[in-house]
């Protein structure tokens, strides 16, 4: 049983050819966010599952793993009580959309590297981003 306040979490930042996938969510005071697909792991789910699955549920986009990102983890309280996440994050590369989002998210949209870059909300994100296409860069 994972210590009390812990979640897991994992994502996709996901490519296809010079553009980038990201959700819109709506913060706890209802700004918009965009971000990259992410979830809480199932039980007995690995992240590299979790990751796959969420970025299925939340954009529905099938994607393959191409790299382990860097984890992030943060604080955020919710009803008086303080929680630790932390994110396991993947490259990942879009195979075929295959489904329409479940609602969790606001919007899914595909966007340039650029967009993405001014328009993702959180530094670490832009971080996240700027590693997976220097991994990509990399590898062609």
């Amino acid at each position: 049983m994972p210590e009390a306040g812990l979640v897991r979490s994992a994502g996709g930042v996901v490519l296809r050819q010079q553009n980038v996938l990201l959700i819109r969510v709506s913060d706890i005071k209802g700004r918009p966010v965009w971000s990259f697909p992410k979830g809480r792991l199932d039980a007995g789910e690995t992240p590299a599952q979790a990751a796959v699955r969420e970025v299925l549920e939340e954009t529905g986009w099938w994607c393959r793993i191409e790299a382990d990102l860097p984890t992030t983890e943060y604080w955020f309280q919710r009803e008086g009580r303080r929680f630790r996440k932390t994110v396991a994050w993947f490259h990942m590369s879009a195979l075929e959309e295959s489904g329409v989002p479940d609602g969790e998210v606001d919007e899914v949209q595909w966007v340039s590297r650029e967009d993405a870059l001014e328009r993702l909300t959180y530094p670490s994100d832009v971080a996240l981003l700027s590693q997976a296409l220097s991994q990509r860069a990399s590898s062609e």
